[in-house]
């Protein structure tokens, strides 16, 4: 049974005290009962911070990047084993800004995603294509590529701790959205690409997050589609009521 999940990455924003104010004010705003699982993940330095200050709260605090190497002379890098250390068992991987900004290969995001799975981590995978790639028809091709080159090196029983995150490039951070037709179209088309490699059941089980300019005002109907799952959330998630108004959509 595949969950509903709303994650908001933080990226780079907010040092140590506004990290603290912001998850303080998103306890704050919590509703007695969430239809979702509630994720945030702040910057690397303050996950600590965060973790523990989201303890006994149904908020799980996450990564938003992690190397492939258990460690060694990888300057600037941060290893699975660091995260886990600090009670961090989720990552985001492949976010378009690692691919385009930072250059992350399918390859290294391939490694990435096994080493986190291997050592008992869940990961959020992120897939999506460039605002040129849908207008010549290449959409459905650039995404199932990416999740091809990057997880289907996994079992089937791996399978169950990958969440997929379909961010559409172009919508990102520009506010642009794709519409609701648009976002359930793809999401139905990753499912049914899952499915013929590794059945119908694991497909099924399978979250499908949407990311591209979620807002509280948009939620809802996008939430309402039935391969969306959830969502992958930026800008809106440093505002905590309305990223608490995007997690009461469903």
């Amino acid at each position: 049974m595949r969950k509903n999940i709303v994650a908001g990455n933080w990226k780079m924003n907010c040092d140590l005290p506004m990290t603290q104010d912001l998850i303080a004010k998103i306890i704050t705003e919590l509703p007695d009962t969430l239809n979702c699982e509630l994720m945030v993940a702040p910057s690397h330095p303050f996950l600590y911070a965060a973790f523990n200050a989201s303890l006994e709260t149904p908020i799980e605090v996450i990564a938003q990047n992690v190397s492939q190497h258990e460690n060694g002379a990888f300057t600037g890098e941060v290893s699975i084993d660091m995260l886990q250390s600090v009670g961090i068992q989720t990552v985001i991987i492949g976010h378009s800004e690692r691919r385009n900004t930072f250059l992350e290969s399918d390859q290294e995001l391939a490694e990435k995603a096994k080493a986190a799975i291997e050592n008992g981590m869940r990961v959020i995978f992120c897939i999506g294509e460039h605002l040129e790639q849908r207008k010549t028809g290449n959409h459905f091709e650039t995404v199932t590529a990416q999740i091809e080159k990057g997880l289907f090196d996994l079992t089937a029983k791996e399978w169950k701790q990958i969440v997929l995150a379909y961010e559409p490039v172009w919508a990102i951070g520009t506010g642009e959205t794709a519409s609701p037709e648009q976002a359930q179209e793809m999401h139905e088309h990753i499912r049914k690409f899952v499915a013929d490699k590794y059945g119908d059941k694991t497909a099924q089980n399978v979250s499908i997050l949407y990311g591209g300019s979620v807002k509280s005002s948009n939620a809802t109907e996008i939430f309402a589609k039935p391969d969306v799952d959830g969502g992958l959330i930026g800008g809106a998630s440093l505002d905590a009521t309305s990223f608490i108004d995007i997690a009461k959509a469903f």
